[in-house]
């Protein structure tokens, strides 16, 4: 996992709480620009996209801040509507992942690399 920043159980947990509000502004974007392609496509031939193209255009850059921000924090957002995170770690030596999906407590799982969700085992 070359340089990148690893965490602990401890410091991955410190940032649930300022991830599980960055998550829900990811969901919130995501499912906005959705709605608002469909719209643009019905609308662009009209007025360029209209409302609809504020929508998608607000939403996208919203998208961007989010995914920038946790890039920068060497966190991996694996799937935006669940909220499932992988924090890059160490374990015996070994590059892992500690896993992580919204509505979960605290940090409570890992897998290897290769393994992914399915290969989660508890902490």
């Amino acid at each position: 996992m070359g340089d990148e920043r690893l965490y602990t159980r401890d410091g991955a947990n410190a940032v649930l709480p300022e991830l599980r509000e960055r998550l829900a502004r990811i969901r919130v974007s995501r499912q906005t620009m959705l709605r608002a392609a469909e719209r643009v496509k019905a609308a662009v031939a009209a007025d360029g996209g209209g409302h609809a193209g504020t929508d998608l255009w607000n939403a996208s850059a919203t998208l961007k801040t989010e995914i920038e921000w946790l890039a920068g924090q060497n966190i991996l957002l694996r799937d935006p509507e669940t909220g499932l995170i992988d924090f890059p770690s160490e374990l015996d030596g070994r590059p892992v992942f500690l896993c992580w999906r919204l509505g979960e407590d605290e940090v409570g799982y890992w897998h290897d690399v290769e393994a992914g969700f399915l290969g989660r085992k508890p902490l």
